[in-house]
């Protein structure tokens, strides 16, 4: 099989075609390091004339959805520590977390001294959105090049429900801790508005209510939440704009003790779930679902190619995946 000789993405990524010496087209579109580093100046800057603007007007500052992953107990770090923010931290219980995680939330929690509540869904309910997301196609092949449909599935039930927490609690930032393989640095801070989040969320709810009914209406805005156009909050991705490095940031959150789970696969430090969509996604397209985000950390230097092809041949975990499909049911 061929892989590109500069990041890791094979034959089977969709779209990719390779030059005479190997290199995939995604590679030869990246911006260069010098144009990264001046947009990632940029976007901090707009951030912090943000914060001196919003810092202090609500109860919270910040919003930061929390799973106890490296990557958002990292970004919990850099609101509360770096950017001197008031942060109010939320958690998606999706019955799926590892116990190592859920550790891990407690002890990033104390450790920051940070307000934190989670949102735990009904199980039945869950695990009807889970059966609907592995035996149906819910979203189009571009959004699936970057997420499985489990993982689709359950981020988005996150983003609009912090969505929904924002505007009721009128918190000026939404955080996410997003790799900048998963979301790039132009979209790191932005101005939502109602429009907007009603055609991301109508994308997610639309396939799921078609299959569900209104079981799945608590976990999305309602009508009463976009008529308050002046309580949207602005999405912010910190790793986006910040020096992404794993190595340093591991080093940071273990000061909390936080410590990775030894039950997940390659590619997740919180969640179980993520090594049956990971299986589930292979064996339909080809391809592992994180392909494309490893692919990013190898061009900007986040991790090693070495790294990143490790990751995507790692075996998945076979015990986790088996406690998951006898919970699910399947």
């Amino acid at each position: 099989m061929q892989v590109c000789k500069n990041c890791v993405l094979d034959e089977n990524f969709p779209r990719i075609v390779f030059n005479e010496a190997g290199i995939c087209n995604f590679c030869l579109n990246a911006k260069n390091s010098s144009v990264q580093k001046e947009q990632k100046k940029k976007y901090e800057k707009r951030f912090l004339e943000l914060v001196e603007k919003y810092k202090g007007k609500s109860s919270y500052d910040c919003l930061v959805a929390f799973s106890g992953g490296k990557d958002s107990s990292y970004t919990l770090h850099l609101v509360k520590n770096k950017y001197q923010l008031n942060p109010l931290a939320f958690s998606f219980d999706n019955w799926f977390q590892s116990e190592r995680a859920l550790k891990n939330i407690r002890e990033v929690i104390q450790h920051l001294n940070v307000d934190h509540i989670t949102v735990l869904p009904n199980f039945e309910t869950f695990k009807k959105i889970m059966h609907i997301a592995i035996s149906h196609n819910l979203y189009s092949p571009k959004t699936l090049e970057r997420a499985s449909t489990i993982c689709t599935t359950c981020l988005s039930l996150i983003r609009f429900i912090g969505f929904k927490i924002a505007i009721e609690k009128n918190i000026p930032f939404l955080v996410f801790g997003l790799s900048p393989g998963q979301a790039p640095v132009v979209t790191s801070v932005f101005k939502t508005n109602p429009d907007m989040v009603r055609k991301m969320q109508d994308a997610i709810y639309k396939p799921l209510f078609d299959h569900l009914g209104d079981i799945i209406d608590p976990y999305f805005l309602e009508d009463h939440h976009f008529k308050k156009k002046e309580y949207f909050p602005y999405s912010i991705n910190p790793l986006a704009f910040s020096d992404y490095n794993e190595d340093q940031m591991l080093a940071t959150i273990k000061t909390f003790n936080w410590a990775k789970p030894d039950d997940t696969d390659a590619n997740s430090t919180n969640c179980l779930l993520n090594g049956l969509a990971n299986k589930f996604h292979l064996e339909k397209f080809g391809y592992n679902p994180y392909t494309s985000e490893i692919a990013e950390l190898v061009r900007t230097g986040s991790i090693s190619r070495d790294e990143g092809l490790s990751r995507l041949s790692a075996p998945f975990p076979e015990e986790p995946i088996k406690i998951v499909k006898e919970k699910l049911g399947i």
